[in-house]
């Protein structure tokens, strides 16, 4: 139980100061999961991240979830799992949810203050900032972990240059995820074929 409570807390805190949305969100949540509490590798979190873009819903929720169900299961019982995952989903959510219904009713009165649109500016270049980092922390971790190396190799610089590349030529994203999934398959559980 106290590793569930872990769980709500850094949750709670990563919803109270994950401004900027998901992608800003991530070196938050990496530093939560991987570096602070060892829940899980680099590489595994990077597994996360990659199954939260492909499913439907905010990145930051659907990361939420699988993480609290991944930590759930380190209770030793197969129904913390699913308590997990509901702690780490409410316990992101509940913050942006109250912020914003307070906000709302306010909203439309600070609309025009010049504070408040300064403050707006003000955080623009944080999120981009932030969204660096997390891609930053994704290609090049910082773990203490013994052995754990960087899991990126030649191979996912090649599929990185090539979707960089069918971006901005403007492939279809859906054709460009899909394609990358199958190179993906084809290059790390067939290798002897290439």
């Amino acid at each position: 139980m106290i590793l569930l409570w872990q769980l709500f807390v850094s949750y709670l805190k990563i919803g109270f100061f994950g401004f900027g949305g998901g992608y800003a969100m991530l070196s938050l949540i990496q530093n939560e999961v991987v570096v602070q509490h060892a829940w899980m590798t680099n590489a595994e979190f990077a597994d996360i991240v990659a199954i939260s873009q492909i499913t439907p819903g905010p990145i930051a929720i659907n990361s939420a979830t699988y993480v609290g169900y991944t930590v759930g299961l380190q209770t030793g019982h197969t129904w913390c799992g699913l308590l997990g995952s509901a702690i780490a989903t409410l316990a992101v959510c509940a913050p942006s949810l109250t912020l914003m219904i307070l906000v709302a009713r306010f909203f439309m009165k600070l609309k025009g203050n010049r504070l408040v649109e300064g403050a707006m500016r003000g955080m623009r270049p944080v999120v981009i900032g932030m969204i660096a980092a997390a891609a930053l922390l994704l290609i090049f971790p910082h773990t203490h972990a013994p052995g754990e190396d960087n899991f990126i190799d030649s191979w996912s610089w090649i599929l990185f240059g090539g979707v960089l590349i069918g971006s901005w030529r403007k492939v279809n994203p859906i054709l460009l995820i899909v394609l990358s999934a199958l190179a993906g398959i084809g290059i790390y559980y067939f290798p002897t074929l290439i």
